[in-house]
Parts: C-alpha cells; structure tokens; sequence
C-alpha cells in the first residue's frame, strides 16, 4: 500500500486540531476552558461524534471541488482563509484588512450603551472595506467563567484595545461607556444597522429556530449558530445541534453559519452535510498563534480532512 497520500511539509508533532490544542492549552488556559461547569464547551465537540457518516461506495471521486462562497466572493486557495474581528482586537481594522489579500472579512461589533462607539466602529469597518458587520447577541451579560478567577486572568497592561480608545476625548478602552446594552431589541438592533452601513449584517449566538424566524423576518442576511465557544451560558445545546433545528427554518431563505467544537475536517464535512453555508473556528487559530506552526499548516490539516471524507 502507498504512502504517498500522508500530508507533505508537517511538523509530526501536530497532526491534528487536538495535539495543537494540547500544546497550546498550557499557554493559553483561559481560553481553552468555558463557563461555569464547562458542560456547553465539552457538548460542542461531543456533538461531532454522535453524528455518524454513512458512506456510498463507486462513486466518481476523481474530480473534487471544495471551493465556495462567501459574503459573495469565491474561495478556493488553501491560504485564502476569511476572518472576522474582534472589537476588542489589538490592532487596527485597517492593518488587519490590509493582510488579507483581498479575501472577505467581518467586523465583528457588540453594542455599546454608548452607540457613538458602536458606530465608529461600524463606519470604519465599512470604510475599511469589510463585507459584513457580525453582531454578538448572547452578550447581554458576561460569561461566569469560572477558571478565570481561578488564574487570576487579566488583559496584560501591554495590550491595548485599540478599537475602544478614544484618543481625542480621553476616554479609556475600559468603563461604563463601553459596558454592554442589556436593553438591545431586533429593532433596536437591526433597523439602527440598517440605518448607518450598507454592509452585510450577521447574527451571532443564535441557538433558538424561532431567532431565526425573526431574522429572517427582519431582513438579517445571515446567522452564526453559536454558543460563544461554551462561554458564555453554560448548559445550552451543542452548536451542531442547534444547526440541526434550524435549518428547516432557514433554508433557502438566510444563510447559516456554525461555530464550536470544530476541530476536524471531518466536523466541517459533519455541519455542512446537516444544513451549514460555511463553517467558523476560534480556539484552533488561537492555539496556533503561541505555536511555531504556521497558519498554512493549520488548514492543511483541516481541509485534507474534508478532502478525505468526500
């Protein structure tokens, strides 16, 4: 039997998702872990092994196509991996758009109850070019993260939130101002959306088919089923799950996306063959980001695991 299919240019050190994680969970233990009891975070990747594939046999497999499309652009190239960012990034959402050689990105945004800096945010994005704006809607309240007090964790004083600094009023990139509005309805929501950016506008943290009924009934143009990795509200359903019971509400008429526990190619080929547009991952770039590996080697391991369940 050959061995010429094994991957080519990898560190054997890190073969999948799972050893990344291993190494880099030693540096990175509040963010491997989730909220309270860690039920939700464990579920989400549970969740992949309860579904079972069932394979056809003789079928034509010479010619495989995994491209597809995203916020209306075509990706097919290993490296050209779209992104979304975080509010709370350490560098500009301009420097961050500039490296991604023209892929698609989003802007992730959580509302403010100071809507000026929600704003600003949002106009910048769509300056910047971003194609979608991705709001948070589980964020209502913070997470009880459990291990964070047990590590004492805290933002190093060395890294700045440089999207939530107010340089010409003086305001810090922490306090009241920047606290989450609790008060956020759809109309509040989308409607003020709607009003300031023609970008594309995503929900993220959706679980429930009826929050997807709305979205749609709102106009939103896609939904990321998610449970904010297990850290935010512990005891809610696995994500893919959650996809399952959604996409009969969904179907041909909004988008869908799903996040949490994918650490296979395998989980890929699992949420898109239950309903998924595309999928998201968080923890597994994270994990890489205080490895050697590169990113090109993160999605080597990835796709040659949809390629080989297809």
């Amino acid at each position: 039997m050959s061995v010429d299919h094994r991957l080519p240019d990898v560190d054997i050190n890190v073969l999948t998702i799972n050893d990344l994680k291993e190494r880099g969970s030693k540096a990175l233990p509040a963010f491997v872990k989730g909220a309270m009891d860690l039920l939700t975070i464990l579920d989400n990747e549970a969740a992949f092994d309860r579904y079972k594939l069932r394979p056809r046999t003789l079928k034509d497999v010479s010619s495989l196509d995994t491209s597809t499309t995203i916020l209306g652009t075509k990706g097919a190239a290993m490296n050209n991996i779209p992104m979304t960012l975080s509010t709370y990034t350490s560098k500009t959402l301009e420097d961050v758009i500039a490296q991604g050689k023209g892929n698609p990105y989003m802007m992730h945004i959580c509302f403010f109850k100071d809507r000026r800096k929600t704003l600003e945010i949002v106009k910048r994005a769509e300056a910047a070019g971003y194609k979608a704006v991705v709001v948070s809607c589980d964020v209502a309240a913070l997470g009880l993260r459990l291990n964070e007090y047990r590590n004492n964790f805290k933002i190093p004083p060395s890294v700045s939130k440089v999207l939530l600094s107010d340089e010409s009023g003086g305001l810090p990139d922490h306090g009241e101002h920047l606290e989450w509005d609790s008060s956020l309805t759809w109309e509040g929501c989308i409607e003020w959306l709607r009003n300031h950016t023609k970008m594309e506008i995503w929900l993220k943290g959706i679980l429930n088919p009826d929050d997807v009924a709305l979205a749609i009934k709102h106009g939103v143009d896609g939904v990321l089923i998610s449970n904010h990795g297990g850290r935010q509200l512990d005891g809610v359903p696995a994500t893919l799950d959650a996809l399952r019971a959604c996409v009969p509400v969904a179907k041909n008429k909004i988008k869908l996306a799903v996040d949490g526990g994918i650490r296979r190619g395998s989980d890929i080929f699992k949420a898109i063959a239950l309903g998924a547009d595309f999928c998201m991952a968080g923890r597994p770039p994270l994990c890489k980001s205080v490895d050697e590996i590169s990113t090109a080697h993160l999605w080597v391991l990835k796709s040659d695991g949809i390629l080989s369940h297809l």
